[in-house]
């Protein structure tokens, strides 16, 4: 089932989307060679805390942090830990933040210190990819018409689109209908209503599109060992075009 929102659920969950914005910005600061991702884990979670929010992944099917931090072939879920970034590391840092029962969703991409011209290129066409998706969320589209646009630009740069993990629904929960893949044929798939509120999040590889999972079974990792990056907005589907609730900025 897809849940419509209103208007006022639609600006509580912008306001998730702020502290979650707020929280990327910090995050931002801290990234730099010789810190963890554990490091980063602790000040989400206090940070998320003090502003009266709550990480809504944490206790998520028994997932046990605040963040999801997924370094170099990490394609997603990565757990947080205490090895420590090194110059020219990329690591995607993934939350969802719960204010007051509204929820809001965002992955970013960083460089750790000077990064390679491909690790760059890579973030680069990734997040562009992202907002390609989100120029498709209009009412009357199709969820198809998001996963081809991104697909399209990815694969004429010459990169990969990860097929194991999509897009959805969210809120009132946090993964709810409908599936939105990052890939596909445009015209398909459910018709994009006004009140739709989705996620847009395409994982992207250096190499081929597979990945494989550790054991501890929430892990994936591309299956070549290329290198993967990740963008997330949440976005609200209105009748005047794509409302992005976590959107950073004019630099986001």
């Amino acid at each position: 089932m897809i849940t419509l929102k209103s208007r006022r659920e639609i600006d509580e969950m912008k306001r998730a989307g702020e502290i979650l914005v707020a929280t990327h910005k910090e995050i931002k600061k801290l990234i730099k060679p010789g810190i963890t991702s554990w490091d980063i884990e602790v000040f989400t979670d206090e940070f998320l805390r003090k502003q009266g929010a709550t990480p809504e992944q944490k206790g998520f099917e028994g997932y046990e942090f605040a963040t999801c931090a997924s370094i170099n072939d990490e394609i997603c879920h990565g757990f947080p830990r205490k090895k420590i970034l090194n110059e020219g590391d990329i690591i995607t840092v993934d939350m969802v933040v719960n204010y007051h029962g509204a929820l809001a969703d965002s992955a970013w991409t960083y460089g750790v210190g000077q990064v390679s011209p491909e690790a760059r290129r890579l973030m680069e066409v990734t997040r562009k990819s992202m907002y390609l998706g989100i120029e498709q969320a209009q009412v009357g589209n199709r969820i198809g018409d998001i996963g081809h646009a991104i697909q399209t630009y990815v694969e004429a740069e010459k990169l990969a689109v990860v097929r194991e993990f999509i897009g959805h629904g969210i809120g009132p929960t946090l993964h709810e209908k409908p599936e939105v893949p990052h890939f596909g044929a445009a015209g398909k798939g459910p018709r994009l209503k006004e009140g739709m509120v989705i996620t847009i999040e395409p994982m992207v590889n250096i190499g081929g599109w597979k990945a494989k999972m550790d054991d501890n079974g929430w892990t994936a990792r591309t299956a070549d060992g290329s290198l993967s990056a990740q963008y997330e907005h949440t976005i609200a589907i209105t009748k005047d075009g794509p409302e992005i609730l976590t959107y950073q900025g004019e630099n986001d």
